[in-house]
């Protein structure tokens, strides 16, 4: 069964999903990362100027194969165009498609109240399918 995990209470999101990234990476994780097209350009961007000292290996699933299957990070619309990852690392207001088929789900919450409410929803989606759910105050802890 898929490990869902709730970091709440992100002030900058895209900043903690690089630093969440560089952490998989570390540890030789492949990550998915779904979200809107434009949140993905986002992040995207702030992967390549995040840190001046670590390269973050990603790609879109819109690259060649052979760019994907040697990126540790693969941004995409839609669980669909993601093959066999470790984690898939959810940015987008929605529960996404077919997350049950890898290990470990993340999802960043931000501090606005759109982000909080869509949260609410998929938490509830969750519940509701028997899944156990942990959940991180990054109020209440350092980054990652």
């Amino acid at each position: 069964m898929t490990r869902i995990e709730f970091h709440f209470n992100a002030p900058e999101r895209l900043q903690y999903a690089c630093r969440l990234l560089r952490k998989a990476h570390g540890r030789s994780l492949r990550v998915g990362v779904v979200g809107a097209p434009a949140t993905l350009r986002q992040l995207d961007a702030a992967l390549w100027t995040f840190s001046a000292t670590d390269f973050l290996p990603h790609s879109t699933t819109a690259h060649p194969a052979d760019i994907q299957d040697a990126s540790a990070i693969l941004l995409s619309h839609n669980t669909t165009d993601l093959g066999v990852l470790d984690v898939l690392l959810n940015l987008g207001d929605e529960v996404p498609e077919g997350f049950e088929r890898f290990e470990r789900l993340i999802e960043i919450v931000a501090m606005d109240d759109h982000s909080r409410m869509c949260a609410r929803q998929r938490w509830k989606h969750y519940t509701a399918q028997g899944y156990d759910l942990l959940q991180h105050d990054l109020s209440k802890v350092s980054a990652p």
